[in-house]
């Protein structure tokens, strides 16, 4: 890599600030009430006897926490296998031993795990002096943070579309159903958007800082504008299916089959993220899902065709969604309603051009596998314009670094 990169890398990891580890923390408090604010809708299910709402609602948060936790814990174990990051063989990371993460996942905390390391470390590495340490410590500290920020970014990504997605369809659809919603559930759809959206940013703010050659997002107004449009456009699609699942229970056969599609497509294009066959296949079946909802470039290819296609056929979903409820089941929609719906749906269905999310298989190249694993670094990304060759062969493993 050349000596030009490099010093745009150091640059990169010199610019970890303490309001990054503040962010962290208010999206560890996202991330609590998200969950806490469902458990509780549970039990309200529970209590007024609505026992498929309570089975459907408890599914979404455990599905999420479960797969969570077994890519947390996967990685671990290969932080702990890999020579590259631990040369000395020691049987811990992150000061814990195999039994203890096992141990901490089975219990359902790995996330929280990753969280409280980072901030530990995060509040070790910002507010101690910098007398205390030479330039070099200093860097690699602030690598190491960036490092731990991705990994925790992409399980927050994989939860947010597990749990955070699907809860809110299914709330949206009880809503909108029953035409009437407690409090609690209105809570619990607030703080499942806020964290999808939390986590689309995240990601995409972790995405951009890991290229070299892409320059960071800014904070303030451009990322609350990115967080307010991806937002729009989760609100609408979610709305969309929603109202189609009204009309037709058949729908979830068409969700069922987006979602093979999309784990398909990922299979197909050949991408290398797991270092286990198995956790490959959950991997593919995780992006399916994202994939239903938003673009997700798994080679870091251009793939402006296949964005185009899932575009058009996300806006014909749109269109069609409040047009059929309005023609087939006029008695359910006041013109009120369905003037709301459908202006929250056409306003928020267009997608920003170029703005999807994009992944970098760990096969993109040898030099770059060895650059990320020198570096201390778990996935690869591409960058937002999806070129090939040159772009790809720079990009480091882990996220790019």
């Amino acid at each position: 890599m050349s000596s030009s990169t490099d010093s745009m890398l150091q640059s990169e990891v010199q610019s970890y600030a303490k309001h990054r580890w503040l962010l962290t923390i208010a999206g560890l408090l996202f991330y609590v009430v998200d969950v806490l604010t469902d458990v509780l809708l549970a039990l309200r299910y529970f209590q007024q006897k609505d026992y498929l709402w309570t089975a459907l609602t408890l599914t979404c948060v455990l599905t999420g926490l479960l797969v969570t936790q077994i890519f947390s814990y996967s990685w671990y174990w290969d932080d702990i296998n890999d020579p590259l990051q631990n040369p000395d063989g020691e049987p811990e990371i992150s000061g814990m031993s195999r039994g203890a993460i096992a141990a901490l996942h089975l219990l359902g905390v790995g996330i929280f795990t990753r969280y409280v390391h980072l901030l530990r470390r995060g509040f070790r590495v910002l507010w101690r002096s910098s007398a205390s340490c030479t330039e070099d410590q200093r860097r690699d500290e602030h690598h190491r943070l960036f490092c731990l920020a991705t990994d925790l970014s992409m399980l927050k990504l994989f939860e947010a579309f597990l749990e955070s997605v699907p809860q809110l369809l299914l709330q949206v659809y009880i809503v909108l159903r029953f035409g009437e919603g407690a409090i609690v559930q209105y809570l619990s759809m607030s703080f499942s958007f806020l964290t999808v959206s939390w986590a689309l940013v995240d990601y995409r703010r972790c995405l951009r800082r890991s290229l070299p050659q892409i320059r960071e997002m800014p904070s303030g107004v451009p990322t609350i504008t990115y967080l307010l449009y991806k937002l729009s456009t989760i609100i609408s699609l979610i709305l969309s299916l929603a109202l189609l699942l009204l009309l037709s229970p058949f729908t979830s056969v068409l969700l069922t089959f987006l979602w093979l599609l999309g784990a398909l497509y990922t299979h197909l294009k050949g991408a290398k993220f797991c270092s286990s066959m198995g956790m490959e296949l959950l991997y593919q079946g995780v992006i399916g899902v994202i994939l239903t909802f938003t673009f997700f470039n798994v080679k870091g290819q251009n793939t402006r065709v296949e964005m185009v296609v899932y575009y058009v056929f996300h806006c014909i979903l749109n269109i069609l969604a409040p047009v059929l409820m309005a023609l087939l089941r006029p008695e359910m929609l006041t013109f009120t309603m369905l003037l709301a719906v459908s202006g929250i749906i056409f306003g928020g269905g267009r997608d920003g051009d170029g703005e999807h999310l994009v992944v970098l298989p760990a096969d993109a190249s040898k030099r770059g596998r060895e650059e990320g694993r020198r570096r201390g670094g778990r996935r690869g990304e591409g960058d937002t314009e999806g070129d090939e060759g040159e772009k790809l062969s720079s990009a480091l493993r882990k996220y790019g670094y």
